[in-house]
């Protein structure tokens, strides 16, 4: 069976299984008590990740398409890592759910891309939100992944696709550079 192609957004360059490949087979012990056991642990995490970055409308239903994928694709969950595969499936749920529901006239294609990614609208202190808003959108995900959802280390690497050391880099890249725009949102 070959997965469906709204469960991903194209994977190019990163260690998450080749989405042209069936997923592998799901091993004996995963059966109806595993995925209850998953959503009963991690359903409320999944749906406050979708909440945080402005799907509020839709934040149930993509919760739970992120839960059938999960339960379609129960072989590639990995074991002790299950939250992070959720965030990064959740990801890209929601990023082909948007593209999905927004119609784009060609005349209306803008010369750069834009990050219209809502999570930061979520962030109530104006000051802060200004701060985020100068970095970078991975600069900005990888700080929110951090603070909102807890991530460290490993975690944060399979949510972003990277090693452990490469997401403790990219954290504190990020963090140094809202130090900077934040001495520079003072200096104004």
């Amino acid at each position: 069976m070959r997965p469906e192609p709204d469960d991903r957004e194209d994977e190019v360059g990163t260690d998450g299984p080749d989405p042209g490949t069936a997923p592998a087979a799901p091993p004996a012990d995963r059966g109806e008590a595993w995925f209850e056991a998953l959503v009963t642990a991690h359903l409320p995490a999944v749906h406050r990740y979708l909440l945080r970055r402005g799907a509020r409308d839709e934040a149930e239903d993509l919760t739970a398409e992120v839960l059938t994928v999960a339960w379609r694709r129960r072989g590639d969950v990995p074991e002790g890592a299950e939250l992070p595969w959720l965030y990064r499936t959740a990801g890209f749920v929601l990023a082909n759910h948007r593209r999905r529901h927004r119609p784009v006239p060609v005349a209306d294609v803008p010369d750069e891309p834009v990050d219209d990614d809502p999570a930061h609208l979520a962030v109530t202190d104006d000051a802060v939100r200004r701060a985020l808003l100068r970095l970078s959108p991975r600069d900005r995900q990888v700080l929110l992944l951090h603070a909102w959802e807890g991530l460290t280390g490993a975690e944060l690497g399979a949510v972003l696709g990277v090693s452990t050391g490469g997401a403790e880099a990219a954290l504190s890249r990020a963090r140094a550079r809202l130090r900077t725009a934040w001495a520079e949102l003072d200096a104004v």
